[in-house]
């Protein structure tokens, strides 16, 4: 196997090439136009190209995401895991307010007290900010549990959710009851996902919001 040589600005570029290449050639898939820089994104952070199967997108899902980052939502993720992963420089690019409760002294105390997962308080204190969310979950199924019951409840109507978390407790439920909600999402169906995935995601469609203001 010969090592290519490739300019360290072109890797990223060189890679989405092979990916798109394999994705055709061994697995026969050509990606849908308005999604593949996604798709693409969510395999080269795992090198796991089954994501060109297992994302759903709810209808005009990237449209309504968009428009979300334009009217000036605000991003909320349930680990300080994913919110590291998102590229800062580009948050502030556009201007995009970001939080993450989890470590929060009210949220560890109050979860304790209840029995349940910071990350389930963390979206409770969500649903009290005064201003649209984007909810980004990549490793906690009980958040994801706790924004549809928030949302049945009429607490909380965010304008995208991101929700891939990894694992095996109530991971695959947990997701599918944000696909049933009708909620504007963007769902990894099944155990695979992670806090990487959820950060690469939110990171294409910052990069594609920056891409389209420059054209």
């Amino acid at each position: 196997m010969e090592i290519e040589f490739v300019e360290p600005k072109n890797i990223e570029k060189r890679s989405f090439e092979i990916i798109t290449q394999e994705l055709k050639e061994e697995h026969n898939i050509v990606l849908d136009e308005d999604k593949a820089f996604m798709i693409l994104r969510a395999i080269h952070t795992s090198a796991d190209f089954s994501y060109a199967e297992s994302l759903y997108f709810s209808p005009d899902i990237i449209e309504i995401a968009k428009k979300a980052f334009v009217d000036g939502a605000t991003i909320v993720t349930d680990t300080t895991m994913a919110m590291s992963g998102i590229n800062k420089r580009a948050l502030a690019e556009l201007g995009i307010n970001y939080h993450c409760f989890i470590s929060d002294e009210d949220v560890a105390k109050e979860a304790k007290e209840r029995g349940i997962t910071r990350s389930s308080v963390s979206m409770e204190k969500a649903a009290e900010c005064n201003h649209p969310l984007i909810l980004v979950v990549g490793n906690a199924p009980t958040a994801l549990i706790k924004i549809r019951e928030l949302y049945d409840e009429k607490k909380i109507d965010p304008q995208l959710v991101i929700a891939v978390p990894v694992g095996f407790v109530n991971v695959v439920p947990a997701k599918e009851l944000i696909v049933e909600s009708g909620m504007p999402c963007i769902v990894n169906r099944g155990r695979k996902g992670g806090s990487n995935v959820a950060a690469a995601l939110i990171n294409a469609l910052l990069y594609k919001l920056k891409y389209e203001r420059k054209e």
